[in-house]
């Protein structure tokens, strides 16, 4: 493995590691409650990353017939409710132990793997696969504060993981504000997140209407939203809405607003 390999190995590895740490808190309760992720509860997070990991082993699920759920949007929605509906009938406990041993041969796999493998990442780019273990870190991670906060036992808020999560939604942001927040030319809108970690990022609207760092910084900028990770991570991951988040705005309202309505970058 090289360097950047390694980093995001190991922060898939910190996250995938707590999760299973916190099931082994869980009674028969815990398993069964709802989760912010549609139509999901806990045991139904724990099967997920079982199903991915799997698949990244070469182990598919065996085919079966997953009914078309009322909260899946599309079709790669409804291919994740495979290994979730598989599990239905598993209890937790069996469910975690699978994502343990997946871990174990994952962990054994991966130093065999060129980490400048070409493949596709999840944003439907193609890239290495050393980046591709950045966005299994984000997604792990993401799914780890789905359980912590359906079962009331906030955590590792401050994992290795969330910095892959901000190197991979962070530069997502000036679509946000130009493209779906409609900002015009001129515009200038800075984003503090606070932790830790804590992120930052300001951006101005070109004359052409593209989104690009602001460099240099304006003296004041047009919006300016600050939140605490976790509400970034809710907004930005499609888990909730603007209106069920405390969110510190200055500037033009109508652009924070929108802005925030249009938060959401995961598929």
């Amino acid at each position: 493995m090289d360097e950047e390999m390694r980093t995001n190995t190991a922060a898939w590895e910190q996250t995938v590691r707590s999760s299973l740490e916190l099931a082994a808190t869980f009674d028969a309760a815990d398993w069964d409650r709802p989760t912010e992720c549609p139509g999901w509860t806990v045991k139904d997070q724990f099967s997920h990353l079982v199903g991915i990991e799997r698949s990244l082993l070469g182990d598919p699920e065996p085919p079966i017939d997953v009914p078309e759920f009322d909260h899946v949007r599309n079709d790669f929605g409804q291919a994740l409710e495979v290994a979730v509906h598989a599990r239905r009938d598993v209890p937790g406990p069996e469910v975690a132990a699978e994502l343990a041993a997946a871990l174990d041969r994952r962990l054994a796999q991966l130093p065999t793997i060129d980490p400048d493998q070409a493949t596709f990442l999840p944003n439907g780019k193609e890239g290495s696969y050393k980046r591709f273990m950045a966005f299994r870190a984000m997604d792990c991670w993401t799914h780890e504060q789905d359980v912590r906060r359906a079962v009331g036992r906030p955590g590792n808020l401050d994992a290795p993981a969330a910095h892959c999560l901000w190197s991979i939604l962070g530069p997502g942001l000036p679509i946000v504000v130009a493209r779906r927040a409609k900002a015009g030319p001129g515009t200038s809108v800075l984003f503090t997140i606070t932790g830790p970690p804590s992120f930052r990022s300001a951006i101005t609207v070109d004359p052409e209407g593209r989104a690009v760092p602001a460099d240099p910084e304006p003296a004041e900028f047009t919006a300016e939203l600050a939140m605490d990770l976790e509400t970034y991570v809710r907004l930005a991951a499609g888990r909730c809405t603007a209106d069920s988040v405390t969110v510190e705005t200055n500037g033009d309202k109508d652009l924070a607003t929108r802005i925030l309505a249009t938060m959401a970058l995961t598929p």
